[in-house]
């Protein structure tokens, strides 16, 4: 049998070697960080076996979705950190780094000395530990220096082979569609490096640096650089490192001779792909907004997620028109995902509750991922063979720029092609053609340079580097200095400014001469700051006129402040450090009081709590800390839009708002983060949720890069991220009307104060809410209820109706109308559009049919008001005659009508005010209907003993009793209307409630 296999194996070795796999994908589940822990975060995962089960942590009963996956990691728990720092397996069921490197890493350094293609690439929400299993730390090391080390370690052990092995390295970074060549900052271009086609490499990127390595050390000083790179890199540009996706390419050549003595060459790459946070990939609440379809930095992920969906519908048997092409990430991941490689995927998973959402969708994508099939080839091919294919290539593209520059216009004519598009055209693909000429002439170049040509250049480069970084390594040891907070930890400490003695000028690059702290970016001065060094004992701080500078969460003034040990600075509106004193440190070392390290999220809960934010958790429920959470991490996304507004002199303002449920009338909910945009040229404003802005922030961002850069910035009306959207409809404020007289069955009719989300009066709304016929005619007898029971099982009909609203603001005048949703509506109920200045009629009426009551409804209308929302459209221009435009006119109005501001507390104490007011005078007519009910059974009982009757007839008192008529009796008329809420009581026996 096994020679029959041999045998088949050796007869059809080339098909086999091209057979399709399936991508391989691994899910792991990360310990509760200690935010989590602060918010007693709910574990909503399990996993057993390769399977892996996520709750809805809404109901926990309910039962969980399950997936299974080549892999399901348990990293969450049951694991002991050893002397060594290294997180130890305490049971079977944990993970540690050891196992998952067993089970993918090793795959992945097989595939590559057998001479295919491999690819990890790392998926999941910022924060869910993609960098520990592709990176780590300290001890725990990821898969990625683990692959390296082994790589250098077969290496070493086949060095007597005679054969010939290369390493070679690039790192790259793709933020907002744009590509930075990560290990050397000097060819950085405008719009970033570029992606080509090549037939027989595929997508390329162009110019991109790749060093010749020859151990670990290097290759991780390498990375070492590129990390510095790139956050000095998104620092200066404000970009977010987190929307980042970092590609770590390690090629690997063997050279080796065959029988023939011809030097045949196997090639692998090895892609190691970091993928940015994908908690924004998907819509967030700005679905389907210009603001959300229009940012580039949303695109990749997007687009990998489309690619990933098209793949796996094809591999279940359909065609569909894979989207490679739509965006930079996946040109660069074709290979990866339907071409020729080996891939593996690790989704990272975050274990509590509030992530159930994120989490979800990482395991849906992973889900999908795992269907995709990829065909791998082993990349093997004489050397004189590799050069002959690049010499036809080239030949090739002789050929068809020959024939461009011959002229193909009368065909490109015929199809209807203007002369500038024929121009521009044959321009491109002149451009493309000599950059592929270009890209073949050096790849031959590569393949007859020898490779030890090759690692002595990239040896003087990485000799001088790594001299500068221990000379500065050691500087640090005695020398004051700075060094950076990031939100990415793997980001932290990469930029380190040291302070030499004497004055240190703090500036940026346009200062007039050089300073010795340079940073660039968002509200850095030409002159920021002044530094003094005295003998490294005493470190001063000075901050220049307009500079802006925090120092521990602090506004730091221009007088001179001396720095301490571990203090935290924020230079502009992103230039975050900590400083170290070296001789502070030690003396506070001897006296036993080491510093608490400060971490990212700390240095930003201390400036929000000195701008008034209680950041304290103690004794605080579960969704005060989430809203806490919530306002810490949005606050200093509204400095920094507020301060490229201010640099790019757009007249836009952002302000942070915590909006109570109760505000708008509901009974619950919880509080919610939301931003308001106010234009400072006419007061428009324009509110948005707390996610909605954070998709605006990236559009923001994606301007100031633009700016930065020397590109086109200032956009088109409908796309510019500063401009409101003019044809939003804007919620003016809201008005309560309290339903408990509908159970007596008792008219309504109010003029009700309108308030906005920050509880002031901005204007009144006329309503009546009244018992009617079918029809909706006035009822004509009155049909007063004692006890709201009484309407069980009958058929009640209710007349809303909405008449007008006043003393609105005046740039409200388009497209004004109500909307409220009653009882079971399943949507809300519009009144018609109406346009004006100031009393704006709407003539709205709507009859509602209950019939018949129940007790649910008798609980709805107790217990919840009936919220009316007046909604419009803002103007842009406010018209000429109106008085506020001018600060004296504002003035003026603050004088001659003080109650447009009332606050919050006095709009509610008045809201609480006519509510108790409704129901005493529900109590009133209750009283009032049982002495009438007593008065009638006087004159009934007169009655009777006058015509010498000593009892009374059951039937006239029941009748009494039950509000109906009695022969000789008339009947009062039903009028009850809403008056002075003091109005003087007359009936005794309300008077005695």
């Amino acid at each position: 049998v096994i020679a029959e296999v041999r045998s088949f194996v050796l007869a059809n070795k080339a098909e086999l070697r091209e057979m399709a796999e399936n991508v391989r994908v691994a899910v792991r589940l990360r310990p509760f960080n200690e935010r989590e822990i602060m918010r007693n975060a709910k574990l909503v995962l399990k996993m057993d076996g390769n399977s892996t089960f996520i709750y809805n942590p809404v109901d926990m009963n309910v039962e969980p979705k399950k997936y299974t996956f080549d892999y399901s990691y348990w990293s969450h728990d049951n694991f002991k950190e050893e002397k060594s720092g290294y997180l130890s397996p305490f049971s079977p069921q944990y993970a540690d780094q050891r196992r998952v490197f067993g089970d993918l890493g090793e795959g992945v350094l097989d595939n590559a000395w057998n001479g295919y293609n491999c690819s990890l690439f790392a998926y999941g929400q910022t924060g869910s530990g993609k960098s520990y299993s592709m990176v780590g730390y300290g001890a725990n090391k990821g898969i990625v220096p683990v692959t390296c080390e082994r790589l250098f370690e077969g290496i070493l052990e086949r060095k007597d082979s005679g054969d010939e092995f290369q390493v070679s390295f690039s790192m790259l970074e793709i933020y907002n569609e744009q590509i930075r060549d990560l290990l050397n900052t000097s060819k950085s271009q405008r719009g970033g490096l570029k992606v080509r086609e090549s037939q027989t490499k595929g997508f390329y990127v162009e110019n991109l640096t790749s060093v010749a390595v020859k151990n670990y050390i290097e290759i991780d000083g390498w990375i070492a650089q590129g990390t510095k790179n790139r956050t000095v890199a998104s620092t200066n540009m404000n970009a977010t490192s987190s929307r980042a996706h970092t590609i770590v390419a390690i090629n690997f050549n063997q050279r080796t001779k065959n029988t023939a003595g011809r030097v045949i060459q196997r090639t692998s790459v090895i892609n190691l792909v970091d993928l940015a946070g994908s908690e924004r990939a998907d819509s967030t609440g700005a679905t389907g907004s210009r603001l959300k379809e229009g940012a580039a930095i949303n695109k990749s992920l997007s687009t990998l997620g489309n690619t990933i969906k098209a793949l796996a519908e094809n591999s279940n048997g359909k065609k569909i028109v894979v989207p490679y092409r739509d965006s930079v990430l996946t040109k660069l991941l074709k290979n990866a995902l339907g071409g020729n490689s080996k891939t593996i995927m690790i989704a990272a998973l975050s274990p509590a509750d509030i992530n159930y959402e994120e989490t979800l969708s990482t395991l849906r994508f992973a889900d999908r991922a795992k269907s995709i099939k990829t065909r791998a080839t082993v990349n093997e091919s004489p050397t004189d063979k590799l050069i002959r294919e690049l010499k036809e290539e080239n030949a090739r593209l002789m050929a068809m720029l020959k024939d461009m520059k011959m002229g193909p216009e009368s065909k490109m004519i015929q199809q209807g092609a203007s002369e500038e598009e024929i121009t521009l055209l044959k321009r491109e693909m002149e451009e493309e053609i000599a950059k592929n000429l270009e890209h073949n002439q050096k790849e031959m170049e590569n393949i007859e340079m020898s490779w030890q040509q090759r690692l002595v250049e990239s040896q003087l480069a990485w000799q001088e580097q790594e001299k500068e970084e221990r000379k500065k390594r050691e500087r640090r040891k005695t020398t004051p200095h700075f060094w950076n907070l990031n939100e990415d930890p793997l980001l932290t400490n990469t930029i380190v400014h040291l302070i030499g003695q004497g004055e240190s000028r703090i500036g940026n690059s346009k200062a007039k001469f050089p300073p010795e702290i340079s940073l660039n970016g968002l509200s850095i001065l030409a002159d920021h700051a002044i530094i003094e060094n005295e003998q490294n004992e005493h470190i001063f701080l000075q901050a220049s006129s307009g500079a802006k500078i925090l120092l521990n969460g602090k506004i730091q003034e221009e007088e001179k402040e001396e720095l301490h040990h571990n203090d935290r600075i924020l230079f502009g509106s992103n230039h975050l450090y900590i400083f170290h004193h070296p001789k502070e440190l030690a003396t506070l070392a001897r006296e036993g009081k080491i510093p608490i390290p400060v971490t990212f999220d700390k240095a930003q809960e201390e400036i929000a709590h000195e701008k008034g934010i209680d950041i304290s958790t103690k004794g605080k429920s579960l969704g005060e800390i989430l809203l806490r959470d919530d306002l810490i991490s949005v606050m200093p996304m509204i400095q920094e839009a507020n301060a490229i507004a201010e640099e790019l002199e757009k007249p836009i303002a952002f302000e942070i708002f915590v909006i109570s449920p109760q505000t708008f009338g509901m009974k619950d909910g919880k509080p919610e983060v939301k931003v308001q945009m106010k234009s400072l040229v006419n007061d428009y404003t324009y509110m948005i949720q707390a996610t909605e802005f954070i998709d605006l922030r990236y559009r923001i961002q994606e301007v100031y890069q633009n700016f930065m850069q020397g590109f086109d910035w200032d956009l088109p009306k409908d796309e510019d991220p500063f401009i409101l959207p003019a044809e939003s409809e804007s919620l003016i404020g809201t008005a309560r009307v309290y339903l408990q007289t509908l159970l007596h069955k008792l008219d309504l009719k109010e003029n009700l104060v309108l308030i906005d989300y920050k509880g002031t009066e901005v204007g009144s709304l006329q309503v009546s809410v009244c018992p009617c016929e079918p029809d909706g005619g006035d009822e004509l007898t009155d049909h007063f209820i004692e006890d709201p029971l009484q309407l069980l099982g009958k058929p009640l009909h209710i007349c809303i109706q909405i008449s007008q609203v006043t003393d609105i603001p005046r740039r409200y005048r388009k497209n004004l109308h109500c909307r409220y949703t009653f009882y079971l509506d399943t949507s809300a109920t519009v009144t018609e559009y109406a346009v004006g200045m100031s009393d704006i009629k709407f003539n709205h009426k709507r009859v509602i049919s209950i019939d018949p009551v129940v007790k649910q409804f008798i609980d709805y209308v107790s217990e919840n008001p009936l919220v009316i929302e007046v909604w419009g459209q803002q103007s842009d221009i406010l018209p000429k005659d109106d008085p506020s435009k001018s600060e004296k006119g504002r003035l003026l109005n603050a004088i001659l009508q003080p109650k447009s501001a009332k606050k919050r507390e006095n709009i509610i104490e008045g809201d609480c005010c006519r509510r108790i007011t409704l129901e005493l005078r529900a109590i009133r007519k209750k009283m009032d209907k049982q002495e009438e009910k007593l008065q009638r059974i006087k004159v009934l009982t007169e009655k009777a003993r006058n015509d010498g009757y000593a009892t009374l007839p059951i039937d006239d008192v029941t009748a009494i009793l039950e509000s109906q008529s009695v022969k000789g009796m008339p009947r009062n008329k039903r009028n009850i209307s809403i008056g002075d809420p003091y109005e003087t009581v007359k009936s005794k026996a309300c008077s005695v409630m």
